[in-house]
């Protein structure tokens, strides 16, 4: 469907069951989804949806992802209360990869970082350059 229709006029649609029976999920019927704090680019994470997690997200306003480690739905903030509120999802060129545009409540990363991209590379080595703006502990209790 996305090949087929990519050059369409703007203002063509198709319908979300089209579209969603046409992403190119693997084989763990996943879809990457990186997630972009919406009002200023920051991109906070990287994590997996399956077609249910899509489906609730856009239901619910709510992000939701699929665990690979749990094996289950999860609903970003659940332990930690750092939620994350859906403002526009897109879907790539190809159908392989989603974009979702979020409202971020304090830090995305598990580690108590506004984002899970605080390692920078360069030609010789790897830097932690940001500090966690929460602590983990408080984050899920542990």
């Amino acid at each position: 469907m996305f090949k087929h229709n990519e050059q369409q006029p703007e203002g063509f649609q198709a319908s979300l069951k089209e579209a969603l029976d046409n992403l190119a999920f693997n084989d763990a019927g996943l879809v990457a989804a990186i997630a972009q704090q919406h009002d200023s680019g920051e991109v906070l994470m990287m994590a997996w949806m399956n077609r249910e997690a899509i489906e609730e997200t856009l239901a619910t306003g709510r992000v939701c992802y699929f665990s690979r480690s749990r094996g289950k739905l999860w609903r970003k903030g659940e332990s930690s209360g750092q939620v994350q509120m859906l403002k526009e999802l897109r879907i790539d060129c190809d159908g392989d990869a989603l974009l979702v545009k979020v409202d971020q409540t304090g830090p995305a990363c598990h580690t108590g970082r506004r984002d899970c991209f605080y390692w920078k590379a360069d030609a010789s080595n790897v830097t932690i350059d940001k500090a966690p703006i929460k602590d983990p502990k408080e984050l899920y209790g542990k």
